[in-house]
């Protein structure tokens, strides 16, 4: 189903109105922001690498572990890695699958994907071998760039995959000699690199070292630019089809939206912008904002390898400049709460940009504080390419909310019949504009659940209008847990704690955390009463990525059910409150 429209009817009435009418969030749009995005001005994922490489040739374009590469550099490398996909009979539409952190490859790779006409599947580093396995089949890729740190999750699980190609990236690709160090460092000191089997496997560095003269490929605005998985309402892992016209787009209503708050000082032809890219690039989030937009500008990405190095990031910003930076609640908490965030300058930070999960108040205050600047908060998901909805970027004060929808993007609000409800009454947040998804990959059924037949997108989230057209997120509607960012979905965590022989039963939740916004926590009876909470989560270590695994196991004797014997998840959160009154 193609869930593609132009600007129609809108949620709260009929097609027609202006900024007076039924679209209030017009009125209170930037001056220099247009209603509606002209799609004359856009491209192609492709036409957009091929003017930026260009453009800002000889600019910075990423950095990563004090080395820098230009664009004409990533450019150059994004070449070679598609003309040598060509020469192994790659063809336009294969799936290319990319598996890791920030580094210099991952742009690389992901633009040199994107020349060549294939499709990226973005895969979390951290997957288990089950996890990679259904992913990876799912999408049928044909081809896995994979960082060295993680090939031997690549090796338990190639007895079960179909790639023809698995191709080994290191931290110091495009690194010159610095790269060396940066391995030997990986490799001998920190030791952060496991010895892996995998014969036939390619070096990533000799492929991007290769002739750079790939053929020509015809990329078109419908073309499939990325598989982005996502457990969406459902639990059930599926990718989300972005195609080159979904993404292009977003990235131009991001540079509408944003774009007049980025001008240079007067006299500054030569001023760029720097972004703090500290959100994994295989998040949709920053694939788009922090990478593809900031191509838009010109600008460079500071490319953090492992943000998780609270004290090893604020090293980096102390000794950086920069002038954005995007993250979530987390992350800004963990970064404004360490003792020496003081001695990082903050005098060019145009705005912090928030999403991935809710920003609280309090996180969002201290950071003001440290900075001097507001948290900017927008909202989004996979499905939406992601961004649908952000708050003006010269707030003075943040909102709480997640701002007005962007141009040539309409929400309605919706009751669980389909209807709109009125303004101010909450509803589920529906989603229409140039940026949603064609639908979920070879899974026409899914697609049907979340597409209404006016071509709105159905989030899941619970949400109203505000009276000036902002929205603010009420809760969400389903059991999804939120884990710095990262949906976990009850149901697979579930089915491993079930395939322990000690268990009998299990429920999971997410319950509020501090650190990380939610917890996943579980509820099991046992059939082993020898069975301990820290050996089940061991279990657990085995089949799910560490986020995933529960924080805290409770055993009980039963579970609360419906009639029909459907674990009421809703009855064990509303347990866990009351005991705490």
């Amino acid at each position: 189903m193609n869930a593609i429209g132009s600007v129609g009817s809108v949620g709260q009435g009929s097609a027609g109105h202006d900024k007076a009418g039924l679209r209030p969030w017009l009125a209170h749009y930037p001056p220099a922001v247009p209603p509606v995005l002209d799609e004359t001005q856009f491209g192609t994922l492709a036409d957009l690498i091929r003017a930026a490489c260009a453009t800002y040739a000889e600019r910075p374009a990423f950095e990563s572990f004090g080395k820098s590469i230009s664009f004409a550099e990533t450019g150059r490398a994004a070449q070679a890695f598609a003309a040598w996909l060509q020469a192994q009979g790659f063809q336009k539409g294969d799936r290319i699958a990319l598996m890791m952190p920030n580094i210099l490859a991952y742009p690389a790779t992901i633009f040199g994907a994107l020349l060549g006409g294939f499709t990226v599947v973005n895969v979390n580093p951290l997957y288990t071998a089950r996890e990679l396995t259904h992913q990876l089949n799912d999408a049928g890729a044909r081809g896995l760039v994979v960082i060295e740190n993680f090939a031997h999750v690549v090796e338990e699980a190639k007895p079960n995959l179909k790639l023809e190609t698995i191709i080994i990236a290191t931290a110091g690709d495009l690194m010159g000699f610095k790269g060396a160090i940066v391995n030997f460092v990986a490799r001998k000191i920190k030791k952060v690199v496991r010895p892996f089997h995998l014969p036939g496997s390619v070096a990533l560095k000799d492929i991007l070292a290769g002739p750079a003269t790939m053929s020509p490929v015809s990329v078109m605005p419908g073309d499939v630019a990325f598989l982005q998985y996502t457990g969406g309402t459902t639990g059930v892992a599926k990718g989300a089809t972005l195609t080159h016209r979904n993404v292009a787009a977003n990235v131009e209503q991001s540079a509408l939206w944003l774009g007049w708050a980025l001008e240079p000082p007067l006299g500054r032809s030569d001023y760029q912008h720097v972004m703090v890219t500290a959100l994994p690039l295989y998040h949709i989030f920053a694939l788009t904002c922090c990478c593809l937009f900031m191509l838009r500008i010109g600008a460079k990405g500071l490319l953090i390898a492992n943000p998780r190095d609270i004290a090893g990031f604020v090293k980096t910003l102390k000794s950086s400049r920069f002038t954005l930076i995007s993250g979530v609640n987390t992350l800004y908490n963990a970064l404004a709460n360490h003792p020496e965030i003081g001695q990082v300058n903050f005098d060019e930070l145009r705005f912090a940009v928030a999403g991935g999960m809710a920003t609280q108040a309090p996180v969002a205050r201290h950071w003001k504080e440290v900075t001097g600047r507001p948290i900017v908060e927008g909202y989004g998901l996979s499905e939406t390419s992601p961004v649908a909805s952000i708050n003006r970027p010269d707030i003075s004060e943040f909102t709480g909310t997640i701002g007005f929808p962007v141009p040539s993007t309409d929400f309605a609000i919706r009751d669980a019949e389909g209807h709109d409800v009125p303004p101010g009454e909450p509803g589920e947040i529906c989603i229409r504009g140039p940026q949603v998804m064609v639908g979920y990959w070879k899974r026409p059924d899914e697609t049907a659940k979340v597409m209404t037949p006016d071509g709105f997108f159905r989030s899941g989230d619970i949400g109203v209008m505000l009276p000036d057209g902002q929205f603010k997120i009420v809760d969400r509607m389903k059991d999804m847990v939120l884990v710095s960012g990262f949906n976990v979905y009850p149901n697979e965590v579930e089915e491993v704690l079930a395939s322990h022989p000690g268990v009998l039963e299990a429920a999971v939740i997410g319950l509020p955390d501090e650190h990380s916004g939610e917890a996943v926590t579980a509820f099991v009876v046992r059939k082993d009463d020898t069975l301990t909470a820290d050996a089940l989560r061991a279990f657990c270590k085995d089949s799910l990525t560490g986020y995933k695994v529960p924080k805290q196991i409770f055993f009980r004797d039963s579970l609360p059910k419906t009639n029909v014997g459907k674990v009421l998840r809703r009855a064990l959160r509303e347990e866990v409150f009351a005991a705490k009154v």
